[in-house]
């Protein structure tokens, strides 16, 4: 089956033709808003034609309470999204309008909605449950979770790369780029993770802040006030190793704190620190751990982030081999000997969980 993965950023929709695990071709197009059905036709036809296109698989950040499987978009689920925009009004926009390009474009080919919520409705109530008013928790408010695509598919890899089975495994999928999660994978399945009701819980980020006391949002709004917009605009947008380095790059806080730059070094520390404190906690979700994995493009990239992350976590069986980790260029076991947990590197592919759930869906 040849699937078009549709992956709509904010700025950016990017298209991808795979044949099973083959990449047929890729191509990037403009900002989803201003996208137009025939700017897909033409790139399906750059690609080979919509006649080797037999469905379509989209990215689509948020699911709301409702989708908890992949799904294919019809008019009554495209309403439903529509309705539950409140919920991420700074992605499904824009997922929306990617699938509404691609079935104009492409009226008989199927698209199938894959959520990265989804893969964490099997977290438990005890760690999706806030302790707030009913009231609230009626409205849907509760912890969702997010990078569910690419948890998922480093919960399937990383029993290829230690060569372990993948029942019983327990794992800590770290997932560390712009945006940053864990999430506790116990064999195969999300039980815990650190975003929640959106995506600005949790770790520092490029530019988010991750978790901050709900008491300071409120003294910024009575005591200094500012706006609801503003606050946002201030966790959201210049935050995480931006507010601290100034600088989102973690090339640059890295080079920064090779040449001796204090400011660079404490938002490296605080960074990682937020990383090994998750890990543990993570690991307190599954009774344990069996393994660690590092995915995104700090995950991948960087080798001293992720000896920092693990670095004090030898009490739960967690190390990497030095040499190992500084060499690591794709996939990669880069588990010190001897060490009860292994750890892994893991090549981010969102497009290959796509492409298998659509597959199972569409069969």
């Amino acid at each position: 089956m040849r699937v078009l993965v549709v992956n709509t950023g904010s700025s950016s929709v990017k298209l991808r033709l795979l044949d099973g695990t083959d990449l047929v071709g890729s191509t990037d197009l403009g900002a989803p808003s201003a996208l137009d059905p025939s700017d897909v036709g033409r790139a399906v036809g750059e690609l080979g034609g919509e006649s080797g296109v037999d469905c379509a698989g989209h990215r689509v950040v948020h699911g709301g309470p409702s989708f908890t499987t992949a799904v294919v978009v019809d008019d009554r689920v495209r309403a439903e999204l529509e309705s539950i925009v409140d919920l991420a009004p700074l992605h499904l926009p824009a997922s929306l309008a990617g699938v509404d390009a691609v079935r104009t474009a492409l009226p008989s080919v199927p698209s199938v909605a894959c959520f990265d919520t989804a893969f964490h409705a099997t977290i438990p109530g005890e760690a999706a449950t806030y302790a707030l008013p009913k009231a609230w928790r009626d409205m849907g408010v509760r912890r969702y979770g997010f990078h569910g695509l690419s948890h998922a598919y480093s919960a399937r890899r990383v029993p290829e790369i230690l060569g372990r089975p993948a029942q019983g495994l327990r794992l800590v999928s770290c997932h560390l780029g712009a945006g940053a999660s864990l999430c506790a994978v116990h064999s195969g399945r999300s039980v815990d993770t650190t975003m929640g009701f959106t995506p600005l819980e949790g770790l520092v980020m490029a530019t988010r802040s991750g978790s901050v006391d709900p008491g300071l949002v409120l003294w910024l709004q009575r005591q200094h006030g500012l706006s609801a917009d503003e606050v946002f605009d201030g966790l959201e947008s210049r935050s995480g190793l931006l507010g601290l380095a100034g600088t989102a790059d973690m090339r640059e806080v890295l080079a920064r704190t090779d040449s001796g730059d204090d400011v660079a070094k404490l938002a490296f520390d605080v960074y990682v620190y937020r990383v090994r404190a998750a890990i543990s906690a993570m690991a307190a979700a599954m009774s344990g751990v069996d393994a660690v994995s590092f995915t995104g493009g700090v995950g991948e990239a960087s080798a001293a982030v992720r000896e920092g992350a693990v670095a004090g976590l030898e009490h739960l069986g967690i190390a990497v081999n030095p040499g190992q980790n500084e060499a690591a260029r794709g996939d990669a076991n880069v588990s010190a000997p001897g060490s009860p947990a292994g750890v892994a590197v893991v090549t981010a592919r969102e497009d290959l969980e796509i492409v298998r759930q659509v597959e199972s869906l569409i069969g």
